[in-house]
């Protein structure tokens, strides 16, 4: 999709977004969240490359209107020539020129809606294909900001009301404007004096109808976030059925789901009251002015200066002045509903891609390898460092395995050796180049990632292991998917490799996801592999398959492995242990169990724990785990403190319960 060629003016939008949010960025200030004439541009920007479908278009629509202007036109010959002075030869000439003026006037009106409706969809497409392109061009801290659904509804529906700023909406609101000038033309010839009563009535009309829009702005702007927040929610509440099921709580899904759409609700009602009570005063302007106009055009008639077909022409046309108004009321919500999508899709587009950072201007040629920390920080959030002064050198061909409790910081750590983000302080630097001074397609084309959440796409096993590399031979799969023993299982399927997966994979067992993942990471033929938790959801056999094919994949290549399985990371060259967000100790297995440091604890409080998983508390008969527990724990000493923390896990256990009921 990304391949298509993007329209220009939806480019340059886009460009002209950009350049208006760096000029807006200056004072730091954000920006109000109300419409001004700073939209004109974008919406000029729109029009521009389809300006001759619009001036066709504008053509077509005066020739429609004229068109409609025939039939009241006719309509004081008829009544007053016709009827009154009985010219019959007058009424086929009459009859004939109202058919053809209809006749034309639905041939224009069936070629405007043809040629501006798919235009309009046309651009809705391409915007469409703007934004999602540029969303996947974003960092990943803009993906930790917000949810999917959101982002989902800015891509499909924000951009869909722009269509009313191009299609038949517009022309047909300008089309209305233009009648109205004409019938302005011949009322004003007809009688000045019935003329200014309906126009300082309509004026009076006009001064309500732009404050009742400026009520109802802020709640069609409203509107597109609240629905994305549901969407959100619901995307969220669906992906996650089986925690959700699992601990039985539709009802509360429920319950959110329903105050989001009882928002979404208050929000349409409200607009809705709006549009009716301009419903309400549009048809009682209509009636006021007709009910004065009937007055005073009956006045004329008795006094004998107007005839009555002339009065029955002079309503007619007095429709057609009156008409843009209900136009406004009918066309003004979408219009402003439009904007409002326009301005959402413009803080999208305001974002910048990670590889427009003017400081990645070095592409990576075929990579060495080499890996080096110089003093890295970083955080998520200001003020709050996860990572503190991290520094070590990984050289190509061997094996950093990084290890620590939950939350120490290795998947940060990984993060940035994937350029998913910059540092806050110190370089990540590869083959002596500082990452974050190079541009992506370059480096990422080398790197192989088997994450922890296992993603699949819902598609064939073949297209999700092949999505990393899309133009590999068939035997290249085939070759990658036995190496990660993914033909163990593919094989025994009745479609075998064109076996569709499901969404996320959800048709595979956990172990089978992971499988795939790692045959689609063999294909990529990186330089460097990063591993975290790659072999969590495999059977002993299994993974001492894939560890046999990951070693031959790892040769002259640096790899990265997280795992909490500590006897998976035994033979890596260097094991880093983090905690808190620091290096405490690194070296080999043999070095580290030496030590007798954190490392040990770590790896012998595990090993205790696998020898006696099946043991309820209390058997075990010598209570060596409890020993090296206590071993551990006195290693620690007061720097850990989890001697208290170990004595109060009953009491924590014991409330937990008491909460339950249990």
């Amino acid at each position: 999709m990304l391949g298509r060629q993007t329209s220009p003016g939806v480019e340059r939008m886009g460009n002209r977004m950009e350049r208006q949010e760096r000029k807006n960025s200056g004072d730091g200030k954000p920006a109000k969240a109300k419409f001004d004439w700073k939209l004109l541009p974008d919406v000029l920007a729109l029009i521009k490359p389809r300006r001759g479908v619009l001036a066709i278009g504008f053509g077509l629509m005066v020739i429609n209107r004229v068109s409609g202007l025939v039939l009241p036109a006719s309509t004081k010959y008829f009544l007053d020539d016709v009827i009154l002075k009985r010219q019959a030869r007058l009424l086929p000439v009459i009859v004939l020129v109202v058919v053809t003026a209809t006749v034309i006037q639905g041939l224009t009106s069936y070629a405007l809606t043809q040629l501006l409706s798919k235009s309009s969809w046309r651009m809705i497409s391409e915007l469409r294909e703007k934004v999602q392109a540029h969303i996947g061009r974003l960092p990943v801290s803009f993906y930790d900001a917000n949810k999917t659904g959101v982002l989902i509804s800015r891509i499909m529906s924000d951009v869909e009301g722009v269509r009313n700023l191009i299609g038949t909406g517009l022309v047909e609101f300008a089309g209305g404007i233009l009648t109205a000038v004409f019938a302005m033309v011949y009322l004003l010839r007809t009688s000045v004096s019935m003329t200014a009563v309906a126009f300082i009535v309509l004026f009076i009309f006009g001064i309500t109808l732009n404050r009742a829009f400026k009520t109802i702005r802020p709640i069609f702007r409203a509107r597109p976030k609240i629905n994305a927040e549901v969407t959100g929610r619901l995307t969220e509440s669906i992906g996650g059925v089986r925690v959700v099921k699992g601990y039985h709580a539709e009802a509360r899904e429920e319950k959110v789901f329903g105050a989001g759409v009882q928002r979404l609700l208050d929000n349409v009602l409200q607009t809705l009251t709006a549009t009716s009570l301009m419903s309400l005063s549009a048809t009682s302007l209509m009636g006021i002015v007709s009910a004065m106009i009937m007055f005073l055009g009956a006045r004329q008639i008795l006094a004998g200066t107007m005839t009555p077909g002339t009065f029955f022409s002079y309503t007619m046309f007095l429709g057609f002045l009156i008409a843009p108004v209900f136009q406004i009321v009918a066309i003004g919500p979408q219009i402003t509903e439009a904007l409002a999508g326009l301005e959402r899709t413009r803080e999208v587009l305001n974002e910048n891609p990670e590889d427009e950072d003017p400081n990645r201007r070095e592409s990576l040629e075929r990579i060495h390898g080499a890996v080096t920390f110089e003093d890295v920080s970083f955080s998520y959030d200001t003020g709050k460092e996860v990572l503190h002064e991290i520094s070590f050198n990984s050289q190509p061909g061997t094996v950093t395995a990084l290890v620590g409790p939950s939350g120490a910081g290795k998947s940060t750590v990984i993060g940035l050796i994937a350029a998913f983000y910059v540092p806050t302080s110190g370089r990540v630097l590869v083959d002596g180049v500082d990452l974050a001074k190079v541009r992506l397609d370059s480096y990422r084309t080398q790197l192989g990632v088997v994450l922890q959440e296992t993603f699949l796409f819902d598609g064939s096993i073949r297209e999700n292991v092949g999505f990393s590399r899309p133009n590999a031979t068939e035997e290249e799969i085939l070759a990658a998917c036995r190496i990660a023993r993914v033909d163990e299982f593919a094989e025994n399927f009745e479609r075998k490799y064109d076996t569709v997966v499901g969404e996320r994979g959800v048709k595979l067992s956990g172990g089978q996801r992971q499988r795939v993942s790692i045959a689609r990471a063999i294909l990529a033929d990186p330089r460097i592999l990063i591993l975290d938790e790659a072999t969590s959801s495999l059977d002993s056999e299994s993974e001492a398959f894939i560890q046999e094919g990951l070693r031959y994949l790892m040769r002259g290549r640096t790899t990265f492995v997280i795992a909490h399985r500590l006897s998976t990371v035994r033979r890596a060259d260097q094991i880093l242990v983090l905690e808190a967000g620091r290096i405490i100790e690194r070296g080999t297995h043999a070095s580290l169990y030496a030590a007798h440091g954190r490392y040990y604890d770590l790896y012998t409080k595990q090993h205790g724990l696998e020898s006696n998983l099946f043991l309820a508390p209390g058997e075990g008969g010598d209570g060596s785990a409890d020993a090296q527990d206590a071993n551990g724990a006195a290693s620690r000493g007061a720097g850990g403190g989890t001697t208290a923390e170990a004595a109060a896990l009953p009491e924590a256990i014991r409330l937990i319960r008491g909460g339950s009921g249990s």
